[in-house]
Formats: structure tokens, sequence, C-alpha cells
């Protein structure tokens, strides 16, 4: 007991840092430097997972607000690293030593400067206040790790962990508290560079409007960030007190061309999501999911979940397949996750050579689990399509998964290359036009009035004003 009461006041001393934005004494378990090396190694982890966009004239501009907002901050000197990341999902996160990121799906429901500022501000504010430090300080303390962040899929490498750390730190879910503080940093960070701060609060009532779903499996900013909607009422007065002369910049127009074209939904070049089917144009394959099943498209790998239960199916290449057929690479790859075989044979599948079996094995968060795969040949390449589910459930998702795992295909040429994204585009307001009427010309399955009303930053039930240039989705 003397020497546990010892360790514990030396890890008290030691893990006592200032806040630079409270100038308390924080429990921090790493020194900055660490901190930095932490966030550094995880941006290549998060780029490798979730994609950069390509478009280097809007990562300069967004990189480039972003370092005016941090220059202003309680922490210039962290080598800031801002990245537009290439994924549909509405939202914006930080890892610990000032690395931002916004998605493309957020970008295109913003419509100012100001907006774009208030967002980055705030996720500066949480590296600034060091929230994510002090959450994986907890954390490694208690030896949770980082899989507390709960992202649902399971990041096969192959069939491993339930997801990567640096997934797991960039989606820490902060409390109300540390939301608050990240608001009112973001107002004054936003503030000092010269934008209007009251673009806090219209991006937060824009947050407040959208359901708290994930897209594709990817947490949105409402279940990373919570309670935009009460949030607004506390950042209102905030804001307003920060505005002034000096602080008056929203550069509508600016950003607006920025955005012009934006990719909207799937990005082809990764492969897309049309209901319950995968279609890749590059790679020319199609596959049919289960109906009702949580898509999430990465870049590394396809995997779909049953809502609210521990079934899922995985799509993606073997790496470096060693085998002279198909059935010993099969064997090799399986071996080498740690899965039996129980049984197996070789089949066709959409014309392809491929060996179906059926596994047993464990799988980080779930444990034991029965799974059913395919290893399918494709040229020189390999994928595997598998299904799996903890041992005692797998009989109730057994069907499905194989008809899903029989609907593998090759895609014709032509069908490859009608594949095209949707992107943002723009439009004049008329007399007599609605949300409605623009969704039916535009395309109700692309955008509906309701997605509509909420990327122009306009609540549901209000029409959009005639002589307003407001954003729409068009078919690529």
């Amino acid at each position: 007991r003397p020497l546990a009461a010892l360790l514990a006041a030396l890890i008290a001393v030691a893990a006592c840092a200032t806040n630079p934005v409270t100038g308390r004494r924080d429990f921090v378990l790493i020194s900055e430097a660490q901190e930095i090396a932490l966030g550094q190694e995880s941006d290549v982890e998060i780029r490798r997972e979730m994609g950069v966009y390509d478009d280097e004239a809007l990562q300069r501009y967004v990189a480039d607000i972003g370092l005016r907002l941090a220059a202003v901050s309680h922490r210039p000197r962290l080598p800031w690293t801002f990245a537009v990341v290439d994924q549909q999902a509405v939202n914006a996160f930080a890892l610990p030593g000032g690395y931002i990121y916004v998605t493309r799906g957020l970008l295109a429901h913003m419509n100012d400067e100001a907006e774009l500022a208030g967002v980055l501000g705030h996720e500066i504010g949480h590296v600034t206040a060091r929230h994510g430090v002090q959450q994986y300080s907890q954390q490694q303390l208690a030896g949770f790790g980082l899989l507390g962040a709960q992202i649902f899929v399971p990041g096969t490498r192959p069939f491993g962990d339930l997801a990567s750390a640096a997934l797991g730190l960039a989606f820490l879910k902060f409390g109300r508290d540390d939301e608050l503080q990240s608001d009112q940093l973001g107002v004054r960070y936003t503030s000092l560079a010269g934008w209007d701060p009251m673009g806090v609060p219209r991006v937060l009532e824009t947050l407040a409007r959208l359901s708290d779903l994930s897209v594709r499996g990817v947490p949105t900013f409402l279940s990373t960030h919570p309670d935009p909607g009460s949030r607004v009422q506390e950042a209102i007065p905030l804001a307003q007190k920060a505005a002034g002369p000096q602080a008056m910049t929203t550069n509508r127009d600016a950003f607006l061309r920025r955005i012009d074209g934006i990719v909207f939904g799937d990005n082809p070049k990764d492969g897309i999501v049309r209901g319950n089917a995968f279609l890749h144009p590059v790679l020319r394959i199609g596959l049919e999911f289960p109906e009702g099943w949580e898509i999430r498209n990465a870049p590394t790998q396809v995997t779909a979940q049953e809502s609210d239960q521990q079934h899922y199916m995985v799509l993606q290449l073997v790496e470096q397949p060693r085998g002279r057929s198909i059935e010993e690479v099969a064997a090799n790859a399986m071996s080498a996750a740690n899965f039996r075989r129980v049984e197996g044979s070789r089949t066709r599948l959409g014309g392809l050579e491929a060996y179906v079996g059926l596994y047993t094995g464990s799988i980080q968060g779930i444990g034991r689990v029965v799974m059913r795969a395919a290893h399918i040949g494709q040229g020189r390449q390999v994928y595997v399509v598998a299904g799996f589910a903890p041992e005692q459930r797998f009989t109730a998702i057994d069907r499905p998964v194989t008809r899903s795992i029989q609907s593998f295909r090759e895609l014709s040429r032509a069908e490859a290359e009608n594949i095209r994204p949707n992107r943002v585009d723009f439009y004049v307001v008329r007399e007599g036009d609605s949300w409605q009427s623009i969704a039916a010309r535009a395309g109700e399955q692309i955008a509906p009035a309701t997605a509509l009303a909420i990327m122009n930053g306009y609540p549901v039930n209000v029409q959009p004003t005639v002589g307003t240039r407001v954003k729409i989705v068009v078919a690529g």
C-alpha cells in the first residue's frame, strides 16, 4: 500500500501540466513533444483510412484560413496542419498536436467563410485546451486504450481490431463542458482573425437541423460533438459581444466559388454505394450487401453492419496473395488471420474463380466468431468477401451473407464509365419556387427538399428567398 500510494503520487506530480487556455493544472500523461508525435503518427492513418479530397486549391484555401486562426490561438507554435478529407459525412475533428480535418460533406453544408472559420476555430479550441490529450491520458491510465470511441466498423487487417487507434483518437466524444469551451474559443479566434463570429452559431444551427444519424458508417458532427441545438443559444450572446467593425468578414461569394462542383455523396474513384449495392468503376466490381445493413466505404475496405447487431460484412483486396491456386490463397490468407477452416469448396462467382469457406476464429471486441468468406480471383488481384457474427448468432445471418457473396460480379466497361459523382451546383430562386420544386427539377432522389433547405442554412419549413443564389445537387 505505501508503495502504491507513492507511485500514485509520483504519477500525479509528473502528469500535471499547465493548460494553455485556462492557466490551471491539468492531468496529462504526455508532454507537448509527445502530443505532437502522437498527432503526426495518427495523421498518416487518418489520411490513409479516410482519403484526402483531390482539390489542391480547396485544400490551400482551407489551410490558409486555419493557419490565420491558429496564429491568434493560445498555441500558435504548434505545427498546425489542416486537411479536407474525402468523406460525405458531415463532420470536423481534431487530433492532438494541431491536426485538423473537415469533411467535404460539411463544406457542402456551409454557406460562407465565417462559418468555415467558426468550425476550424472550434476544432483548434479542442487542441489548444488539450481536450483530446486529457481524454487520452485518462483512458491510458484506466487501461482502456482508444477504442472507447465505438467506431462500429471492424478494421480488418485482416479481421482484427474493431477500430484503428487513429480513428479512436479522432472520434473521441467530448463532454458538454469541453464543447462549450471550444465554442467559446471558436468565437474568440474567429473574431480576433477578422471573421464574423456569428458564423459559429449559424453553423451550429445548420448542424442542429441535421438528424443525428451516421452516414455510411462515419460518425457525424452530431454524434461526436454533442447537443449543438442547445449550444446555439449560448453561442449567440458570445458572438454578439465579440462582433464589431474589426470582425465582420463573411466572404460568402468567395466561399461558394471554392465549393462549386464539390463532390456530394460517394466519390466513384473509391467506389459508390447505391442503396444496398456497392459499385467500383475503377476496379470494375459490384456487390450487393444485405438489405438494410449500414455500409461504410473507406479507401482500403468496404464494410457493412446490421443495425445494433454484431453482424458484419467486409469487402477488401487480399494483400500480397500467396498460393498457386485460389484455394491455396484462401488457406494462406485465413491462416495468417488465425482463422481455422471448417469446410469449403471451389466455385465461380460472377464468372470468376473463387473459393468459399466456413471458418472460426476470434476478433477483438467481439470474441469468438463464425465467418463465411469467399476469395475471388480477378486477374492478378484477389478479393475477399466475408460475413461474420458471434458463434451463437451466425446462423441468423448465414443466408443473407451467402446471397451477398453470390452477388459479386464484374462491371461492364459501359456500366463503369457511366458512374459519375453527384456535385454541388447553384441555382437562382425564381418567383413561385419552393424547395420541393427545386429538388424535383434537380432530382429528388439526389437531394430531397429538406436536405436542400438545411444545406442552404434554412429551417426545413421556410422556403427560399426569391433572387437568392442557392446550392443544389446535380447528377454527374
